[in-house]
């Protein structure tokens, strides 16, 4: 990433929930392994975006995604919950990889991912526990409103 505005972006959450996560020793371990992959989260949306192999359609929902990440104002938000607040975003992020990686060749995907495990493993777990972390009628409005 150059020095631009979503790298500081980046930076700045990475920091913030380490920060945060040192601090909350007792946390589920649950929200723990979901709370840390998201900078690597935002950060594969920002390069996917400028990516030239992904087609401009699906990087409206990749902007969208990008959007609802750094709003203030969203389902779960960030302000007063601290970083269990990204659960909605992440959820929204492994949506639209979802419907990417259904469409699109993985590899362009992958090359782009910063985390450890396989991102299609991690979009996966995402999408199979999103009832778990948000709640089935969070997760159902906000659905409607990436399709």
């Amino acid at each position: 990433m150059e020095n631009s505005k979503e790298e500081k972006y980046y930076l700045k959450l990475r920091k913030n929930i380490t920060t945060w996560l040192d601090e909350k020793a007792n946390l589920n371990n649950n929200f723990r392994e979901y709370i840390l992959i998201v900078p690597d989260m935002f950060h594969l949306l920002i390069k996917l975006v400028q990516d030239p192999d992904v087609p401009q359609g699906k990087k409206v929902k990749l902007i969208s995604a990008i959007a609802y990440f750094i709003s203030p104002i969203d389902f779960l938000p960030e302000a007063f919950l601290g970083p269990v607040g990204y659960m909605d975003d992440i959820a929204i992020a492994a949506y639209v990889l979802n419907d990417m990686l259904n469409s699109i060749d993985p590899q362009i995907i992958r090359k782009h991912w910063a985390g450890e495990i396989d991102i299609l493993i991690v979009v996966k777990k995402i999408l199979i526990n999103v009832d778990k972390l948000i709640g089935k009628g969070i997760w159902d409005k906000l659905k409607g409103k990436f399709n």
